[in-house]
Formats: C-alpha cells, sequence, structure tokens
C-alpha cells in the first residue's frame, strides 16, 4: 500500500540534530511578539465590548446571535490579522535575519505612539487594559505563536534555529509545552486557592486531554504521518504530557503558598537525578521492547513539568490573586507590574548561571535549565503587555478576544490544518514565495474561522 507520506524519513530528518538560537534571540522574539499586540492595543479604535455591541444581540446571556453587520467583525478581524498574526510570519521567516533591528524600530514606534496618545488623551481615556485581560493577551500570544510555528517549521523558510533542538539548546518551538504548563498553571483553580475539587471534576478535566492524546497517536499512525522520536518517545505525546501533570495536581493537592517550595524540591531532586546518569539514558537512541523505554523522554520528563506547573501555581497566587483573596479578583497592574518584571529578570540570570555551572538548557528532559528559561520568557512576554498602563485608552483587540475564548479550540484546529497541508503539499520542496502564501493562508484561515466561532458564540473547553 502507498503512504499518504512518502517522504516522511525526510521531513524528520529536517527538523532533526538541530542545535537552536542564542538566549539573547529568543529575548529579543519575546519583546517583538507582545510588541506587536501591545502597539495594536495603542492604535485599536474599538474595544470588543463596542465591537460586539455595534455587530450582535444577545438571545441570552452567552450565545451571540448574528446580525447583518457579521462582515464589519470579519474586517475588524482581517484588520488585528494585518496588525499581529502578518509580522509575526515575516519575522518567523523572511525577515528573521533583521529581528534585532525589527524590534528596536517596533520599540521606538510603540513609545512615540504612547507618547502621542498620553500628550493629547483626555481625562477620561487615562483608563488601560485590566490585569485580567493582559494575561489573556499573554495567553493568547502562547497559542498564536505555537499555532505559526507548527506548520512553519516544516518548510524550509523556517529557520532552522527556530525548530526544536535534539539535545542541549534553546529555541523559539523549544518553549511550546514549557509555555502551555506555566500559562495554564499561572490562572489555575489552584492559583485562585480553590482546592475543593473532587475525583469526578479532576477525570472529567483529564479525560479530554487523554483522549487527544490517543486521537494524536492513532491519527498520525494511521497516516504515516512524519514524528520525530526523541521529541518525546514513540507514543507520548503533547497532551499525554498535559494529562499527566493534571492528574499528579489531583492526587497531591498542595496549597498554592506552599507549592512553590514543593515544586522547587521536585526540580532540584531531577535535576540531582539527571547529573547521576539519568540525563546518558534520556539522551541515547537506544531503546528497549518495554513501553517505558520507548517512551522514555516523554515520561520522566513529567517530573520536570510537574514542578514546572507547581512553581507557576505559586506565582500566580503571589501575583495576581494575593495571599488573603481566595476570590477570583486579579491585583492592580501598578502592584503585579513590577513584580513581573524583577521576577523575569531574576529567572534569565538563574537560566544563565544553570546553563554554564550546572547542565545546559534542554527541552528534551525538561531539566532545571529549562524550567527557569520557560518561566523567564514567559513572565517577559506578560511584562512586555502590561506595559500598556502607559497607553492611554488602550484595548484589546477582537482577534485576541476570539482566540481567548478558544484557545484550545484554536490549537485543535491549527494541529488539523497543519496535517492537511503536510498531507497535501511536499513542504520540503515548496520555493519560499509560495512557502510564504500558504503560510498567510493557513494563518489567515485559522484567525477566521477562531473569529467566527467566536461570533456565533461556540466555545470548545473541558474544565
Amino acid at each position: 500500500m502507498e503512504s499518504l507520506n512518502p517522504n516522511k524519513l525526510l521531513k524528520e530528518e529536517f527538523v532533526s540534530n538541530l542545535n537552536g538560537s542564542s538566549m539573547l534571540e529568543i529575548a529579543v522574539l519575546s519583546t517583538i511578539v507582545p510588541g506587536l499586540m501591545l502597539l495594536r492595543h495603542a492604535i485599536s479604535s474599538y474595544g470588543i465590548t463596542d465591537i460586539k455591541s455595534k455587530i450582535s444581540s444577545k438571545k441570552d446571556d452567552d450565545v451571540l446571535v448574528p446580525s447583518k453587520n457579521w462582515l464589519f467583525y470579519l474586517a475588524t478581524v482581517t484588520v488585528d490579522f494585518i496588525f499581529i498574526v502578518l509580522p509575526m510570519i515575516l519575522f518567523f521567516s523572511v525577515l528573521a535575519r533583521w529581528i534585532y533591528i525589527f524590534t528596536i524600530f517596533l520599540m521606538i514606534l510603540i513609545f512615540s505612539t504612547a507618547a502621542k496618545r498620553r500628550y493629547f488623551s483626555s481625562h477620561k481615556e487615562v483608563g488601560s487594559i485590566p490585569l485580567r485581560e493582559n494575561v489573556s493577551a499573554y495567553r493568547v500570544s502562547m497559542v498564536i505563536v505555537t499555532c505559526l510555528c507548527i506548520l512553519a517549521v516544516d518548510f524550509r523558510i523556517f529557520p532552522r534555529r527556530y525548530a526544536k533542538t535534539e539535545t542541549y539548546g534553546t529555541s523559539l518551538m523549544d518553549l511550546g509545552v514549557g509555555s502551555f504548563v506555566v500559562a495554564n498553571s499561572l490562572v489555575s483553580r489552584q492559583a485562585r486557592n480553590l482546592l475543593s475539587r473532587n475525583w469526578k471534576n479532576a477525570v472529567q478535566s483529564t479525560s479530554p486531554l487523554l483522549l487527544l492524546g490517543f486521537g494524536r497517536l492513532l491519527s498520525t499512525a494511521s497516516v504515516d504521518y512524519q514524528v520525530h522520536v526523541g521529541e518525546y518517545g514513540v507514543h507520548w505525546n503533547f497532551f499525554f504530557t498535559l494529562a499527566a501533570v493534571s492528574i499528579l495536581t489531583s492526587i497531591i493537592n498542595v496549597r498554592p503558598r506552599y507549592s512553590g517550595i514543593f515544586g522547587l524540591v521536585i526540580l532540584i531532586g531531577y535535576q540531582i537525578w539527571l547529573i547521576c546518569g539519568l540525563n546518558v539514558y534520556l539522551l541515547s537512541n537506544e531503546r528497549g521492547t518495554d513501553v517505558i523505554s520507548k517512551n522514555k523522554e516523554g515520561i520522566f520528563s513529567i517530573f520536570g513539568y510537574w514542578g514546572m506547573y507547581l512553581l507557576g501555581v505559586q506565582l500566580g497566587y503571589y501575583l495576581f490573586f494575593g495571599s488573603n483573596n481566595h476570590q477570583t479578583n486579579l491585583r492592580s497592574n501598578n502592584w503585579a507590574r513590577i513584580r513581573v518584571w524583577c521576577l523575569s529578570l531574576l529567572f534569565w540570570l538563574l537560566t544563565l548561571l544553570l546553563d554554564r555551572h550546572v547542565e545546559r538548557v534542554s527541552r528534551r528532559t525538561c531539566n532545571l535549565a529549562y524550567v527557569t528559561f520557560v518561566l523567564a520568557q514567559n513572565l517577559q512576554v506578560l511584562a512586555v503587555l502590561m506595559l500598556s498602563d502607559y497607553v492611554p485608552g488602550s484595548k484589546i483587540s477582537t482577534l485576541e478576544e476570539a482566540f481567548n475564548r478558544n484557545l484550545l479550540g484554536s490549537f485543535l484546529l491549527a494541529n488539523v490544518l497543519t496535517g492537511l497541508v503536510n498531507l497535501c503539499v511536499d513542504t520540503l520542496f515548496v520555493p519560499s514565495l509560495t512557502s510564504l502564501f500558504i503560510l498567510l493562508v493557513y494563518a489567515y484561515a485559522l484567525s477566521i474561522i477562531t473569529g467566527i466561532a467566536d461570533f456565533c458564540g461556540i466555545r470548545l473547553k473541558f474544565w
């Protein structure tokens, strides 16, 4: 039977044996992505509330009924796409070599726009985006970048230094699964000190992830889709890791004020184990016949991701919800912004020290240096977005609001579209201009479908 993916081995080799880029370049990318969103916030003419009041009417509290102005909504989403997503695609492809120059230019543009808005703003326009929406914008930025990269990496137009590293090193795509873990932990029930969770709810929240994990395993096997075994193992994947972290968190319910200490103990113990020889086992190409050996990277890295999640819970509890606040109300922007910046710088410093004196950053094993690297980058993205305080009248974009209401749905759609593109197009031999066109069409389709789903009141959420 002829394979549906005849170049499977070539595609796997194309994303193998890579060393990543420098931490400085990752820090620059972590500035330019939220910078694009911040610039869009600064020049938005309408807020999401204003738009929805113009394009929809409500049948009930949860369902938005489309009106005759849906074209205006799609036009607004398109403008958001041009300001936010389109530049990201260019910076991840044809403009990658000039990323430093464009970052400086973007920062100058943002500061000049902010200064102009502050100078000409009225007293009524002094308000900025609330902390809750800044956190949402950070989560959206993480999902959008992930959705763009999972397809772009299959094309030669995507710089190889941004693709996942083989063993040690730092790259843009190395941040993927770690960022999902951190983004979930910062606003989790544990971070909000809502610990009263029964087994029924735990099973309900974990079972969809397990189903998605097995669904991905079966679908990739049925179409002979390319899978880099060194990433998670033979059968393991991203969804199994998230499910494992969720299960461990449900079994061992730690209060948020102690979760950071508990997570740190786990990470230090795991790091000692790695140094004492576990890393040699995990990074070797030899595999036994048992399930653990075949999926050693995915299974053992759970310790790192669980520790990362617990640290994220402690940070979310401390930064956003407060020690005496057991509700879902967030702290003020002013209080949190300074601490987010300080913690980001602290984690960057720890990453440099650990990478140089303990063990190099390794996404494959999820070691301690990788955990601090992910935390530093994620907090930096959030810190940049929180600069909206200095831009009077900033408003979150329509596209961000649409993605925020369907984070999981948009990610699943991106995976489906990525698979379809790979099965229909020989991505390794597509010319640069055609590659860029495909990426633009893919990203625009993803944005429009996500926008339409939000416009129609469709939500995909399991927990």
